[in-house]
């Protein structure tokens, strides 16, 4: 009983420990100039929000939240977002991998006129350490995720990490 209470608590440290990492690596990376939702925020209203992917194809192709249209990021255009979502009110929620990428990608859109626009904290590597369901270009529920690189995979800490 010892031993389960223990491990519990080394859990909870360590979980703990990561998530003020990455809220020094956010806070680092990002001006926090949109505002971030959590993991646990979006999941309960997940429907409720129009999910926009900001992750490069390969990235969306190996695996991505349901319903999330790809709108990338190295070549993003404004047009691509304009035209599927004309209501500058919808609530809209980017994501990438850690939730850096997504804020550039949800300024871009706050200065074309959407109003509603959060990031979400930790991407779709806290997604998936949430244990939340991703989906492959076919549709099917995968446990893949593609980490951008090496380096940043150590954020991923559930499912099968992908490089190529």
């Amino acid at each position: 009983m010892k031993n389960i209470i223990l491990y519990t608590l080394l859990l909870i440290a360590t979980f703990g420990y990561s998530q003020k990492k990455l809220s020094k690596l956010l806070k680092q990376e990002n001006s926090e100039t949109i505002p971030y939702i959590t993991v646990d925020s979006l999941s309960e209203r997940v429907n409720h929000y129009v999910l926009l992917d900001s992750r490069e194809k390969k990235e969306y192709n190996t695996s991505h939240i349901k319903n999330a249209i790809y709108v990338g990021y190295d070549f993003f255009q404004i047009d691509s977002v304009t035209n599927r979502i004309p209501n500058k009110e919808a609530e809209i929620v980017v994501y990438c991998s850690l939730g850096i990428r997504s804020e550039d990608i949800a300024e871009k859109l706050k200065k074309a006129g959407y109003d509603n626009v959060k990031n979400l904290y930790g991407g779709i590597f806290e997604w998936k350490n949430h244990d939340l369901p991703v989906y492959s270009k076919t549709k099917k529920e995968t446990d893949s995720i593609h980490t951008f690189s090496k380096t940043w995979s150590k954020w991923l800490k559930k499912g099968i990490k992908v490089y190529e």
